[in-house]
């Protein structure tokens, strides 16, 4: 196990701090340097980087940059795993080591430790610090399944105690002792009681599993831990804690249809952000909402979810809807496993449904900055999914943010920023909201446009798309087909925020008028009126200019008319 070699690292550090690395993960090219400097600049006993992954949920204990905390944060009990930075000093002065031997959950045991023990613990959001991969085989390194023979339920039991030794007990839900306790409660107890391993295993064997987690929970875990669970989890509780194992499978089999839905406005650009409103909800298996009945001034779980549920024929009361409760929106880029957080916070409230009934609903705004979303940086060239994350009554579900649009097509226009095109767009088949940036996969054209090309404009050597919007930004070099020739153009951002396609004043083209095609796209979004190799103007694909139009081309370069028109100016 990896207590020992960890262990005896430790005895042989020599550095001011220490870093835990499994030997299948791998760290961000920057995170040592990153991670130091912020523990030194904020005195930290631990610090914990940003982890990024193939095989796990975001946290949204990453969100935001953390200078100091203490235990008293309860969203460092989402991250129990040792790969964090430690103070050497700090480890040697409280004697942190990890258990040795064949000990199942040592990483917990010990950051447990010392998160009691720190004075001061730092959390670095801002930059992905460890990646935890995922090998060829399904596995990780970290990851263990549940073994009940190699001491799970006696290592459990040290934890508890260990967090109970040094913390105060409370019959107050919200207190720290009945706070920390949560996390092993419903990550290690409940997971005996809910899908999908009530489910999977051989019920003989889940009935065994159960009976050991509620001798923990009946000898172990004070009652206000489960009495501060959100509604769905207080039942599961509760019928473990009966011992109703008939209870907690039907249970599991009704919760395990349950789904988050999302429901998204149209996208659109605003001050260089991808914005839309977003409201998530849960539904049942049938598809209808997840509600909660009002009755006597009480608020009830939802009858057709409990039916056929042993034990709940009256009901089972929501004493705190929003107990634990909360919805966010986060962005994955699909290249690098990393999640970004965007700017606002979602409301989580009641909402009317049908006379006396009310749905649990997530609602605000998506603001999505390419230019600021990663850390505050600009987000990396590549593809970057819209997801949210929802934790309501104690269902927490993923769920990709669809709309209405069509499945492939744009979702908004095109939009310039930092000097990059930036394009949404509907994934194929989910229909999910997903921004390409700097033409990761798809190209420029009206293909990927809301809006067809049909400006009616004229202009000189550029011509404005009021398809394409703009922040201030550097011009961005476009390849365009003029005719058959291919030419190196420019997209500028305009002062009325729409995006100038600018073509070179030489082209090397017969006189005529030559359609100007994008990237991968047939249609023209402009046509090049060229007189003796030079770019007189050029024209919107509906402009029309009257019969006038092919006199003025034909003296338009002529030397001696534009002498004229200039003296007629001055």
């Amino acid at each position: 196990m990896a207590g020992a070699p960890r262990n005896l690292g430790m005895r042989h550090a020599k550095g001011e701090y220490v870093q835990f690395v499994d030997h299948d993960d791998t760290l961000g090219s920057e995170a040592l340097e990153r991670l130091y400097e912020h523990a030194k600049r904020n005195d930290a006993d631990v610090v914990i980087g940003k982890m990024s992954t193939t095989m796990a949920r975001p946290r949204r204990l990453f969100r935001y940059t953390v200078d100091a905390c203490t235990i008293e944060n309860d969203e460092l009990m989402q991250s129990l795993s040792p790969h964090k930075m430690f103070r050497r000093a700090f480890i040697e002065e409280h004697g942190l080591r990890f258990p040795e031997g064949p000990w199942i959950m040592e990483d917990l045991a010990f950051v447990s430790a010392a998160y009691l023990k720190a004075e001061r613990i730092s959390i670095l959001a801002d930059y992905p610090c460890y990646y935890w991969m995922k090998r060829d085989d399904g596995g990780n390194n970290t990851r263990h399944r549940f073994n009940p023979q190699q001491g799970f339920w006696p290592n459990l039991r040290t934890i508890v105690r260990q967090i109970k030794d040094g913390t105060t007990p409370s019959d107050d839900l919200d207190a720290l002792q009945n706070r920390l306790l949560h996390r092993l409660y419903h990550v290690e107890i409940l997971s005996r009681a809910r899908e999908p391993e009530i489910l999977r295993e051989d019920p003989a064997e889940q009935r065994q599993r159960l009976e050991m987690a509620r001798a923990v929970v009946l000898e172990e875990f004070p009652v206000a831990v489960r009495e501060g669970l959100p509604a769905v989890s207080r039942l599961r509780a509760e019928l473990l804690e009966r011992g109703d194992f008939d209870g907690a499978v039907a249970l599991a089999e009704r919760i395990r249809e349950v789904q988050a839905r999302s429901e998204l406005g149209e996208p659109r650009w605003e001050d260089g952000c991808l914005v839309a409103d977003v409201t998530l909800d849960l539904v049942r298996g049938d598809g209808e909402p997840l509600v909660l009945v009002e009755r006597e001034g009480k608020w009830w779980l939802d009858p057709a979810l409990l039916d056929g549920v042993p034990g709940t024929g009256g009901g089972w009361e929501v004493r705190d809807p929003f107990r634990l409760a909360y919805a966010e929106l986060v962005v994955k880029d699909r290249d690098r496993e990393d999640w970004w957080y965007p700017e606002g916070d979602l409301e989580v409230r009641l909402q009317p449904f049908e006379e006396g009934r009310s749905r649990l609903v997530g609602t605000g705004r998506l603001r999505l900055d390419p230019e600021r979303l990663a850390g505050g940086r600009p987000l990396e060239r590549g593809v970057h999914e819209v997801w949210a994350y929802v934790q309501l009554l104690g269902v927490d579900r993923m769920v990709r943010m669809t709309g209405d649009g069509t499945p492939s097509a744009p979702a908004a226009g095109p939009a310039l920023t930092g000097g990059r095109l930036a394009l949404p767009y509907w994934t194929a088949g989910r229909g999910q909201l997903t921004l390409d940036l700097d033409q990761r996969l798809r190209r420029l054209g009206p293909d990927t446009t809301s809006a067809a090309a049909v400006n009616a404009a004229r202009g000189k050597t550029s011509l404005p798309l009021p398809y394409v919007v703009t922040a201030d930004s550097a011009p961005v070099p476009v390849k365009v087909t003029v005719s058959a020739l291919t030419v190196e153009a420019k997209l500028t951002s305009g002062a009325d925020g729409t995006a100038r396609l600018r073509l070179p004043a030489r082209l090397k083209l017969p006189a005529g008028r030559h359609p100007v095609a994008l990237p991968k796209a047939d249609t023209p979004v402009a046509y090049a009126v060229v007189r003796d190799g030079t770019l007189l103007r050029l024209e919107g694909p509906a402009y029309e200019a009257g019969t006038g139009r092919r006199l003025r081309d034909l003296v338009a370069d002529n030397r001696q008319v534009r002498r004229v028109r200039r003296r007629l100016g001055a």
